[in-house]
């Protein structure tokens, strides 16, 4: 008799686990899993500091603590126009890996159809199996991660409910267009469709793309919830504080399934956050200019190494083309390297439907020092003797 539940039974690990745990065994610099290796903003951790000292150390309310809240209506008004209700329009989470399961549990019922770019963040299909909802996928190629309209038009039917438009992208980089966004979002209102926009890494965009959100379009606001944290633009991933923005009826629907799952994060850390948010929009051009410095550094690096970096315009990652090099798949491409050159990439075919259409790529992080990337790079050389 097996006591694990059907509906996780298939799921297994994640190949982010997997592959740091490979890395850690043997010591490699691991440029595989998304989280930077350098010192949050002296002013976050005083703030948490200053939050814990001043005894914020009980519950937050289960939407979040009031001026987190009314500094998130306040930031998402100064960069993207909107007028939100901090107390009926903003749900504080644990993180947006909650942010999104929460969505997905409040919106999702069984049979209903739920349409996904893929590759994908591994944490959406297990969301949506678990609604027990069905993942339909629209599958993004290389180079260019171009959307096809007829192709994706064709996914839209009767039973769709939710789609998820994770923009900028991970794991590909892109940086979803007007173009594409409306056509997204034309579709929604033609099939009566909720959208969830994943938008962690809105402030990490390069070569003057600019960050659209979907909820801004003319007739999405009502059938749109966004969702962000501050993980990725604060460096502090392991804050796990983030937020759907979303007008009242569906905000009621993901805070019903919040409500039941964590109830509420941190209360010193949500007060810390609001330092964060609050911050000014010269803070954001300063975080493209790091990192797309590091992203040059790193797409050189793998250039000289002799691998084929795809352009990437936004996130802290860079997806590389593995196909000509000789490997029977990413996996067994991402283990050598691991093993053998000392370097972690985390293999991108888990992040599809069919693995078969993501065994010709690889995916490198370079939310990193410097001198680790340097010595990413140094190993890196290595691969030239293949």
């Amino acid at each position: 008799m097996s006591y694990m539940a059907q509906r996780v039974a298939d799921f297994g690990t994640t190949i982010f686990y997997e592959m740091t745990t490979l890395a850690n065994e043997h010591q490699a610099i691991n440029l595989g899993q998304g989280f930077p290796d350098f010192a949050a903003p002296d002013f976050m951790k005083e703030a948490a500091v200053a939050a814990i000292q001043s005894d914020i150390n009980q519950y937050a309310p289960a939407n979040g603590r009031p001026a987190l809240r009314e500094a998130v209506a306040q930031k998402v008004a100064d960069l993207y126009g909107l007028q939100v209700d901090p107390n009926t329009e903003v749900t504080i989470l644990h993180g947006a890996t909650e942010g999104i399961f929460a969505t997905v549990m409040g919106v999702v019922n069984p049979g209903d159809e739920v349409i996904v770019f893929e590759p994908f963040y591994d944490s959406y299909v297990p969301a949506i199996k678990m609604a027990g909802g069905i993942p339909r996928f629209y599958t993004l190629r290389p180079p260019d991660w171009q959307i096809d309209e007829a192709e994706l038009a064709a996914l839209f039917n009767n039973k769709t409910k939710l789609i998820i438009v994770n923009t900028p992208h991970n794991p590909t980089g892109k940086v979803f267009n007007e173009t594409e966004l409306k056509l997204i979002a034309n579709l929604c209102q033609t099939h009566d469709v909720i959208a969830m926009t994943d938008e962690v890494y809105e402030h990490i965009v390069f070569d003057g793309h600019q960050h659209l959100t979907l909820y801004n379009l003319p007739g999405m606001a009502q059938r749109t919830v966004m969702v962000s944290s501050l993980g990725k633009t604060f460096s502090v991933t392991g804050w796990k504080v983030g937020w759907a923005v979303a007008q009242p009826e569906l905000s009621r629907a993901v805070f019903r399934a919040h409500q039941f799952m964590t109830f509420c994060g941190a209360a010193p850390l949500q007060e810390a956050a609001v330092t964060a948010v609050s911050q000014p929009k010269a803070f954001y051009t300063e975080l493209t200019e790091f990192y797309t410095h590091k992203r040059n550094f790193l797409v050189d690096a793998l250039k000289s190494a002799g691998l084929s970096p795809i352009n990437t315009s936004g996130t802290y990652f860079v997806m590389v083309d593995i196909a000509k090099l000789g490997f029977a798949d990413d996996v067994a491409f991402c283990r050598y390297l691991t093993t053998e050159v000392g370097v972690a990439a985390i293999p991108p075919s888990a992040f599809y439907s069919t693995p078969a259409d993501g065994a010709g790529l690889a995916r490198f992080a370079f939310c990193k020092e410097e001198k680790t990337l340097a010595e990413a790079a140094k190993r890196l050389q290595r691969l030239q003797k293949l």
